[in-house]
């Protein structure tokens, strides 16, 4: 393994000005002494002897030792199911182009205004203590911090999403996870699950190109995937898509690149990140939207609502909006990262959401997933708390946080007692409702086969497809190859040549 010698004297040798590998140091050379006496959690300080040693002494009485270990055993919060390990930082999201036509959002109010933010890029499928360079979608998740309470923008790193129907969701995630019985990742049930929805495939083109393993979080784009409904201060309907481009540029890594990254560094991309923001080369993306009238959603032809599919920019170009700049690493991760709690029902006056099932399903299921994970008061872990407003809730008790709980005002509503009360909207808009046909994505999937990848990304993919068809069931391999062959016959003829050779080898391109 030539490359791992190379790599590691390499590392080594660039550890000497590394925020990622020097934290706790610098921590050291920033406090100049011990930084207080050491406490119990109940605030008592702790003796010496107490604090060293335990033989020939009663454990029940050393109050430190029983404080401690039985803190130990309850240190985990249950891991997130998909999107489990991740990075993240804090910045700030700059306007610099007016769309207060489009929008009447106060984070858009006004040219040069800044918007706190809170931004996690996750993996979708790799446990918690897994690899950063693994072949797979990737969570690009931001919370902006508004004067109206919080927007969580909770997108991809891919312009689409897998299914149009959310009662795909649980097969989706199960197809992914390990065998029940095997406790292993199963080709056979990933390929299951993309033959009988070949609509998933889109998505999947992506996930199998170049595209598919991003060269650290600095270079990775991010999609809002939803096609958002917006209103002007006058009430008028727009419908917009986010899009987040790196301004360092798009980079991605190549399969055997990545595997020899993930032998001597599985933490690749959370380390590249921590390492720029704390050697002050803060990264940063242009935030622009593709805008459509209710005409244009009326007259487009297609589903402009259907998350599996993209809106052309040749249709809709993109419009700039900001910059989105990270610039403040986490302090402590399990208080600022582990619990950051995102909700697509997080929206603010002037976003209205999605008006597709799948955005209505994730209402629900990641409010479930919060409240499973960190408690009925996870709004109030101070990462998730509102910072530009002022929170009157009239929710109480529970497990903690609870904060001042309300102090004494009324805990209902309504009431004759001077609690909080609504506000009107003069002009207030209700969620379009609409009608959703089946899925049918297969003629921009090969657009995306043609006109979008060159003839040597074309030859990755297919290596890349047979690398993870190649060990499964011969029956999904034939209902495989038939729906690519649907996509673009091209790719289907290279993908039933690369089975039947049993190998991953470039092969011969009709087109």
């Amino acid at each position: 393994m030539w490359w791992l010698v190379w790599i590691l004297p390499l590392a080594a040798g660039s550890v000497q000005n590394d925020p990622a590998a020097q934290q706790i140091i610098m921590f050291k050379q920033r406090t100049k002494g011990p930084i207080g006496v050491m406490t119990t959690s109940a605030g008592a300080p702790i003796d010496y002897v107490d604090a060293r040693v335990t033989l020939n002494r009663r454990l029940m009485f050393n109050e430190y030792f029983m404080d401690s270990l039985t803190h130990l055993v309850r240190e985990r919060i249950p891991e997130r199911l998909v999107h489990a390990k991740a990075a993240g930082a804090f910045g700030y999201f700059e306007v610099t182009h007016d769309i207060t036509h489009i929008c009447s959002a106060k984070m858009f109010s006004a040219i040069g205004k800044k918007t706190p933010v809170a931004a996690r890029f996750s993996p979708v499928v790799v446990e918690r203590g897994g690899i950063d360079t693994s072949r797979d979608a990737r969570g690009f998740a931001v919370k902006f911090y508004t004067e109206d309470g919080n927007f969580d923008m909770v997108g991809f790193s891919t312009p689409m999403y897998v299914y149009k129907d959310p009662l795909l969701f649980t097969a989706f995630v199960r197809a992914q996870k390990r065998n029940p019985a095997t406790n292993l990742i199963d080709g056979n049930m990933l390929w299951d699950f993309l033959t009988l929805n070949p609509e998933s495939l889109h998505m999947f083109l992506l996930v199998f190109s170049d595209r598919g393993i991003p060269d650290g979080y600095r270079h990775m784009p991010g999609f809002g995937i939803h096609t958002f409904e917006v209103v002007n201060k006058h009430g008028e309907k727009y419908f917009i898509r986010f899009h987040f481009t790196p301004d360092a540029g798009v980079k991605n890594l190549f399969s055997e690149e990545a595997r020899k990254i993930a032998a001597v560094d599985p933490d690749y991309a959370t380390r590249d990140l921590y390492r720029a923001i704390g050697s002050g080369e803060y990264p940063s993306w242009s935030v622009a939207i593709q805008v459509l009238t209710f005409d244009d959603v009326k007259t487009a032809g297609f589903d402009v609502f259907d998350v599996t599919k993209v809106l052309p920019l040749d249709r809709y170009p993109l419009t700039p909006v900001g910059r989105f700049v990270l610039n403040k690493n986490p302090i402590n991760y399990h208080a600022e990262i582990e619990q950051l709690a995102f909700n697509p029902a997080n929206l603010v006056p002037g976003i209205l959401g999605g008006p597709d099932k799948v955005f209505e399903a994730r209402r629900l299921a990641y409010r479930d997933a919060q409240y499973y994970r960190l408690g009925a008061n996870f709004n109030k872990i101070p990462v998730n708390c509102p910072i530009q407003s002022v929170v009157l809730a009239y929710n109480r008790d529970g497990r903690p946080p609870e904060k001042d709980n309300g102090r004494d005002s009324p805990n209902y509503y309504p009431n004759s007692f001077n609690g909080p009360v609504e506000y009107k909207d003069k002009h207030r808009v209700e969620l379009l409702e609409i009608y959703q046909d089946p899925p049918n994505n297969f003629e921009q999937s090969a657009e995306l086969y043609i006109n979008e990848f060159s003839k040597e990304e074309r030859s990755r993919l297919v290596e890349n497809i047979l690398y993870s068809l190649g060990p499964v069931a011969k029956f999904l391999q034939e209902r495989a190859v038939k729906l690519f062959t649907l996509i673009h016959p091209d790719l289907g003829y290279r993908i039933e040549q690369g089975l039947a050779a049993n190998t991953t080898n470039s092969y011969y391109e009709l087109y």
